[in-house]
Parts: structure tokens; C-alpha cells; sequence
């Protein structure tokens, strides 16, 4: 697995995506701790940073956290240059511009993966950008918009042209959303069409997905989404794959004393009813599979209390596996 190089920058080249409502401080120190090559923020709006808004502004407190990749999203050159500064300021250690978000209150103003359909504009923002930090800067787009405009080479090549030192590409277009089969394809052809690393994103649940990706796509790296939900040891067991090592997954007691630590993260991050809000769905994700799952999910999800909560998950640890 070779390390991937961006600007000054030398990293293990397996990524964590940024995901709105789950990559937040606490989840990316667990990823890390498992081998994860770089995580991010979740996707931060150019206009909120403008705008002083508080909620924002917490998300781009990254004290003492050593490497980690801001992710913005907006339309406007001058407003994203305009965060991109401020993301540098607070530490980040490359920007990486949102152009695949599909929610539709996201592509209804034109931004996330909307700026598929105008890559002139998202070239534009692109050079701002980069124009504005001295950080490298990198985009994560999609297949395209649809089925009928799949066009990832184009816009990713304008990308490139306007200073992208990285394209991440997610092999779903924007009306599949999260649905149907990723096309690993079309990764392949943007890695074919551009000379900075490609990363390639999409349907990469296990350490084997991660090295046939790899294999099919001739990417320079990997960025995992879902499959890091419940799972940060993930990126462990893509790097076993990666070097052919075995891999022993978690057993229900290291799954649950993970899912607890976590709380105690959150509630450290937060303020107390939110971070019980933040990990229920956490939670949720962490067992998953589990016998007797079902109850424990509809028992936590009734609680407010941290200490009633942490009580469910020492009981449900003293199950059976």
C-alpha cells in the first residue's frame, strides 16, 4: 500500500468521507486509532462560516487534532475562498470541496452534486480555492447527474485544470443517490483521464472491497462511507487485506466497550442531550447483526439518561455472543 503525496502532505492512502451527522470529532479520533490515512469534517457551508454561524464554528475546532481534511460546500468563488482561508487558519490540512452532497435542500440551491451540471462553475470555484490557501485542495464529486449525463472525466479534467491536486469520485450518479450498485468504471476512467491521484469511492464494506477497488479501478486511494458506521475497525482490516494479513473482526464484548467509549467521547464533545441525540443512531450502527438487537435499539432510543444508557450497554455486553 503505498502512501499517497499531496503537497507537503504524506498519507496513508485509505480516507474516511466526510458524512453530515456522523464524521464529527469523537468518530474521527476512533477511525484514526484503527488506521484510517486521513478523516474529515463533516461537509461545512461557506455561507454559515461567513455568517458566524456557532454551530459551524464548532465543527472547524480541530485543536490539537493534528491531520485532518475540511470539507466545504457552497456555489460562490468568492464565498468559498473567502472559508477556504478560514478553514486554513484553524488548522486544516488540505479543503476539499463538497460537489456530490445529493440531498435535494443541497442541489435545490445549486451546490453538493448540482455543480455536476456546470462544470465551467465548478471550475471557477475550484481556482478561487485554490487561489485562497496554500493547502492543497481536493474534490469529491459523482458519476454524474444522471443516467444520461454521466460525466465524471469532463468534470473531473476541468477540476484538475483549475488547481485540484485530488479528485475523490463516489460511482453513483446524484438520482441514485445511495441506491443500486456504485460504478466502479467509471473511477477507472477518471484515474485514465487525469494526472493527480484519483480516489475512488463507493460500496466498500469490507477489507476485500477496499483491495479489489484498488485492483479495478488503478485509484491511488480509497475513501470508505458507510461501511466505517459501526465499524472504524474497518480501515484496520482493509490495511490486513492490503499487506495479506489475517484479520480478526471485534467480538460483541470489544464492538459494545468501543460503542461505550464513544458515548463518553460525545459527552465530553457536547453538551449532554445532544450527545445522547448524536449516538443513538451510533448506537444503532454498532449492533447491528447482534442477537437481540432489535430490543436494545428500542430500549435506548426511549432513554435520555447517559447513566441508564451506559447501564443497557453493560447488560447487553454480559449476553451471550
Amino acid at each position: 500500500m503505498n502512501n499517497l503525496l499531496l503537497g507537503q502532505l504524506t498519507l496513508n492512502p485509505v480516507w474516511m468521507a466526510p458524512m453530515a451527522g456522523v464524521s464529527d470529532r469523537p468518530f474521527r479520533q476512533l477511525v484514526r486509532e484503527q488506521g484510517c490515512g486521513l478523516a474529515f469534517t463533516e461537509m461545512i457551508s461557506a455561507k454559515a462560516i461567513e455568517h458566524g454561524n456557532r454551530r459551524t464554528w464548532k465543527m472547524l475546532d480541530l485543536s490539537g487534532e493534528g491531520v485532518v481534511g475540511v470539507q466545504l460546500f457552497g456555489s460562490d468563488p468568492r464565498t468559498m475562498a473567502a472559508g477556504a482561508r478560514t478553514a486554513q487558519s484553524e488548522g486544516a490540512a488540505l479543503v476539499d470541496i463538497n460537489m456530490g452532497c445529493p440531498v435535494a435542500k443541497i442541489v435545490g440551491n445549486g451546490e453538493g452534486s448540482a455543480l455536476m451540471k456546470n462544470p465551467s462553475l465548478a471550475a471557477e470555484i475550484v481556482a478561487a480555492v485554490a487561489g485562497a490557501v496554500s493547502v492543497p485542495v481536493t474534490v469529491k464529486i459523482r458519476a454524474g447527474w444522471d443516467a444520461n449525463q454521466v460525466n465524471a472525466v469532463e468534470v473531473a479534467r476541468a477540476l484538475v485544470a483549475a488547481g485540484a491536486a485530488a479528485v475523490t469520485v463516489h460511482g453513483r450518479t446524484r438520482e441514485q443517490m445511495y441506491s443500486g450498485k456504485a460504478d466502479w468504471d467509471v473511477i477507472g476512467q477518471v484515474v485514465e483521464a487525469v494526472d493527480v491521484p484519483v480516489i475512488g469511492n463507493g460500496d466498500i464494506w469490507s477489507g476485500g472491497d477496499a483491495l479489489s477497488m484498488f485492483e479495478h479501478t488503478g485509484c491511488a486511494g480509497v475513501m470508505v462511507a458507510r461501511g466505517a458506521m459501526g465499524n472504524p475497525w474497518i480501515f484496520s482490516e482493509i490495511a490486513a487485506a492490503m499487506t495479506g494479513k489475517s484479520f480478526a473482526p471485534p467480538s460483541r464484548r470489544e464492538r459494545l466497550g468501543l460503542a461505550r467509549r464513544h458515548l463518553e467521547m460525545e459527552l465530553e464533545y457536547r453538551e449532554k442531550r445532544q450527545a445522547v441525540l448524536q449516538m443513538r443512531k451510533h448506537l444503532a450502527w454498532y449492533i447491528k447483526g447482534m442477537a437481540g438487537g432489535a430490543d436494545f435499539k428500542r430500549k435506548i432510543f426511549q432513554e435520555t439518561s447517559p447513566r441508564k444508557i451506559f447501564a443497557l450497554l453493560d447488560q447487553f455486553a454480559e449476553q451471550d455472543e
